[in-house]
């Protein structure tokens, strides 16, 4: 969980400069910003499951209500990544702006480790335990290594499409991760 003894650590990967989001590299120095300017506000609103009535803007300047996420950081000693549980209330569907239950990243200079192999799988616990009775993982058609990632944890490709414009557009391929996971799976 993003915690006060992270912020330097994941303020020195957005330093490099990495962008917790590839389709906005601009984040990263927004989040600069904020995490200089409130530390404890920015780690609050990272922590916080309840979207406490904020919003958020999509790529194409359409702004929605965020949803309930649980986001982890992921760390060797020092920030690799983050990983995000979002989903609605009472229900497994997303809102068409949300294209997957799970998103992930690692920066580029701790990936090829495993680690969002076991991220994934530590979200797939909590998930579970939710009560979920499937997560949907959205990738690139061409990142391959997060397919892999999303297959070594029990996911099988649904379909492929065309994302909306809200998301960037461009092809996608939509998994599936049926939960409770066996044990075969794991």
């Amino acid at each position: 969980m993003p915690a006060e003894e992270h912020l330097e650590s994941y303020l020195a990967a957005l330093r490099t400069p990495w962008s917790p989001d590839e389709q906005r590299p601009e984040l990263g120095v927004e989040q600069i910003a904020r995490v200089e300017s409130d530390p404890e506000g920015f780690l609050h609103e990272l922590r916080s499951v309840d979207p406490e009535g904020r919003t958020v803007t999509l790529p194409d300047g359409t702004v929605v209500p965020r949803l309930p996420s649980h986001r982890r950081w992921i760390w060797d000693g020092e920030f690799c990544g983050s990983i995000d549980l979002r989903w609605q209330p009472g229900t497994s569907a997303l809102p068409e702006h949300c294209l997957g239950h799970i998103g992930y990243g690692v920066v580029p200079w701790k990936r090829r480790r495993g680690y969002a192999t076991q991220a994934l799988a530590g979200i797939l616990e909590l998930a579970e335990g939710m009560g979920l009775p499937h997560v949907d993982i959205v990738t690139d058609l061409d990142n391959t290594a997060s397919q892999r990632v999303v297959l070594a944890n029990g996911g099988t490709l649904v379909r492929r499409f065309t994302k909306p414009s809200t998301s960037h557009g461009g092809e996608g391929l939509l998994f599936r991760v049926a939960l409770p996971r066996t044990a075969a799976q794991d």
